[in-house]
């Protein structure tokens, strides 16, 4: 095993470590403590996780070197890594608090979600790695909807294995992302059942997506929402949550996006994706601190 593959294998372990000690000690501290612990988390991370400080300060300099200052740049950088402990806790926390969930975590433009539904061709929420998103998806379990994440595997086998049981105690359903075949038959028979799937398009989807602008700059993204609402006459929805000034949360379901035809089927996804990377970008523009800064958005080129 060379020293590359070292590192990693360590990095993994202390992260499970990491998070079994968390889990463990989010079981006995009382309600009021939680974002004090939270605070020193982001304080230890921060100063720990240099590399995932540099992306993070890379990746908003790409976004908003012409706007911010280095200053502000800096702050958004800290307030990330705080809104990052404190969804870490919450989740912990508030997954084994269900009625607390309900009451923490609120929903408005119910509406959009619940028309879309009446349709009976199944529902794709569109959203992003923003806010506490895991906890979305519970607060509509919780609620009796029929939830369905497209999600990566996680390297790390035992992670995996601790998020799917957290995932599988609020019957919110998993379809991974690999293999490609699997993911796209799982989707589609979700949607014929009339579920929600929810599909974060946020993060850098190599060559096997298409690029759009994102920030100014292009951007490898998936186009599963477009391709699938095209297959199965499913309504995209976009959603997001957000936190609240006194920690509670708030979830947003925008109006269906009524899908802009192109010249053929190709820029008709081009188009959409487009508009939902827009919306994307207009919540993370107001709510900055709360996407994920230290994933490397811009890391595929084009050709």
């Amino acid at each position: 095993m060379d020293s590359k593959k070292i590192r990693k294998t360590l990095a993994r372990f202390f992260a499970w470590l990491g998070l079994t000690l968390c889990s463990l000690i989010i079981k006995i501290i009382p309600q009021r403590y939680i974002y004090g612990f939270a605070k020193h988390i982001a304080y230890l991370s921060y100063i720990i996780a240099k590399k995932q400080r540099k992306i993070a300060l890379e990746s908003l300099t790409i976004a908003f070197g012409q706007e911010k200052s280095k200053q502000e740049i800096e702050k958004i950088v800290r307030d990330c890594f705080s809104f990052m402990a404190k969804a870490g806790v919450e989740f912990f926390f508030l997954m084994d608090r269900p009625c607390l969930l309900m009451e923490r975590v609120k929903m408005v433009g119910k509406d959009n979600l619940d028309n879309a539904l009446s349709k009976g061709c199944g529902v794709i929420l569109v959203s992003a790695h923003f806010g506490n998103f895991p906890l979305l998806m519970a607060r509509l379990a919780l609620a009796g909807y029929r939830i369905v994440g497209i999600m990566r595997l996680m390297r790390d086998t035992r992670m995996e294995k601790f998020f799917m049981r957290k995932r599988a105690k609020f019957k919110i359903k998993t379809i991974y992302n690999q293999p490609r075949v699997a993911c796209v038959n799982s989707t589609i028979e979700a949607l014929r059942n009339n579920e929600l799937v929810f599909i974060p398009i946020d993060q850098n989807f190599g060559t096997g997506g298409i690029f759009v602008d994102f920030f100014g700059r292009k951007a490898a993204t998936a186009t599963g929402p477009i391709v699938f609402a095209q297959r199965t006459k499913a309504i995209v929805l976009p959603c997001f949550i957000i936190r609240q000034k006194d920690d509670c949360h708030k979830i947003i379901f925008e109006p269906p996006l009524d899908l802009v035809e192109g010249k053929n089927s190709q820029e008709t996804v081009v188009i959409n994706i487009q508009r939902l990377t827009n919306i994307i970008e207009s919540y993370i523009r107001r709510y900055p601190a709360e996407w994920g800064w230290i994933h490397r958005r811009w890391k595929s080129k084009p050709s």
